[in-house]
């Protein structure tokens, strides 16, 4: 057997293994257009704030290849899918053939639309390579412009604060983690950001970056310009899928696959950032781009292409993150349309500052948003994955110290 595996993040190397531990003699050979070994990819912020060194980042060592019997195409990207014919061809005009493929190319970061972006200084936050492209811009740097207000651009004004620079975090909606959070947890999130000493800016874009050469400054929607001599863009990320024939592979947001992360191509899998399956809360296929969600679809993925039937029941989106002196986590469906049969149950503790927001569909727990007093929340979350139905009265959800067992009595 051919496995031919696109990718080289947690995705990639966890199928990879799982086919390993089922197959001994087939070939194996990932392809990636990254050049260095498996790294972990959430912690390039901990190397921009200095909190750790890039040597901390490799989750396999050198050996990992050659351990696995893999062979390793590295710092090549894949420029075009034939599958009829199962082949892959990369930029350097080669072609590998393959039995059984996996997609697991991850995701690209999602361009600004604004004049000059090509300026020097402006960096994505995708990649080891794109932290240590900032390291070096970093002696020369003393206000930076983020623009983003979720994760990674959080993480990216973190970490340029932490390294002493004057910070603005610009961001399209009305407070940060729009997609992660609701109205009153992001208003409490912007409060403690400029607290601790980041300017936030609401509802405004970059029209265009300004520099000779370097980027000196950003002409905003609103007329007005920051001055800035280095940028990270952190809007998001998009399916790495430029390659993948539409007309041949279903794709949406993500690569459509079923419940063994199977596409509608027999023998074609897909796992992790670039894969669309069940989300276990929305009832619907959704893209969910986490690290734990891409460890579970890459090992399924792996089992199934070596011949044993594993079911993937469907993915959950989950954050923690702490954000300078608050804690934040959230699970599952936080921000449903209105007016659709959702119920709706919040608490704030003035005193604590601990905020509560949980969401009902039916007499299931679909969703939550806990700020602060974040210590239950895996046993909302396993509430939200179990599809465990929740009696009434609910609001004993909302207590510091609610116990399963009182509800369930």
């Amino acid at each position: 057997m051919k496995y031919l595996i696109l990718g080289n993040g947690v995705a990639a190397i966890h199928a990879a293994e799982a086919i390993r531990s089922l197959d001994s003699q087939g070939s194996i050979t990932m392809i990636s257009d990254e050049g260095c070994v498996p790294y972990c990819r959430p912690m390039i912020s901990m190397v921009l704030e200095g909190s750790i060194t890039p040597d901390a980042l490799p989750i396999r060592g050198p050996g990992f290849y050659r351990n696995l019997g893999i062979e390793a195409v590295l710092g090549e990207r894949v420029t075009s899918l034939d599958v009829v014919g199962s082949q892959v061809m990369l930029g350097d005009g080669r072609v590998f053939g393959y039995d059984r493929l996996l997609i697991a190319t991850g995701a690209d970061p999602r361009p600004v639309k604004a004049e000059n972006a090509d300026l020097d200084s402006i960096f994505f936050m995708r990649t080891e390579l794109d932290v240590r492209r900032m390291l070096e811009a970093l002696p020369g740097a003393r206000s930076a412009l983020v623009l983003g207000g979720g994760l990674v651009g959080f993480k990216a004004a973190y970490g340029l604060l932490r390294r002493g620079l004057k910070v603005t975090l610009l961001i399209r909606s009305e407070y940060p983690l729009s997609l992660q959070v609701d109205e009153t947890a992001g208003r409490l999130i912007r409060d403690e950001l400029v607290r601790c000493g980041l300017k936030v800016r609401v509802g405004l874009g970059v029209r265009a970056f300004e520099g000779n050469g370097v980027v000196r400054a950003a002409h905003l929607s609103d007329g007005s310009t920051v001055e800035c001599d280095l940028v990270v863009i952190g809007k998001g990320v998009l399916p790495a899928v430029d390659f993948v024939p539409r007309d041949r592979l279903p794709v949406d947001l993500g690569i459509l696959v079923d419940e063994h992360m199977q596409t509608y191509i027999p023998g074609v899998f897909a796992a992790g950032d670039v894969a669309e399956h069940m989300d276990v809360s929305r009832k619907t296929r959704w893209v969910n781009a986490i690290w734990p969600e891409a460890v579970q679809q890459g090992r399924i993925a792996g089992m199934n292409m070596a011949g044993r039937r594993v079911v993937h029941r469907g993915s959950l989106s989950r954050n923690v993150i702490r954000i300078f002196g608050m804690d934040v986590m959230t699970a599952g469906w936080v921000n449903p349309p209105p007016d659709e049969g959702f119920d709706v149950l919040h608490h704030t503790d003035c005193r604590t500052g601990a905020y509560r927001r949980l969401v009902f569909r039916g007499d299931r727990l679909v969703g939550m948003t806990l700020v602060n007093d974040i210590e239950q929340g895996g046993v909302l979350m396993a509430l939200i994955q179990q599809e465990t139905p929740v009696p009434k009265p609910r609001e004993i959800l909302l207590g510091r110290s609610f116990q399963v067992g009182q509800l369930m009595a």
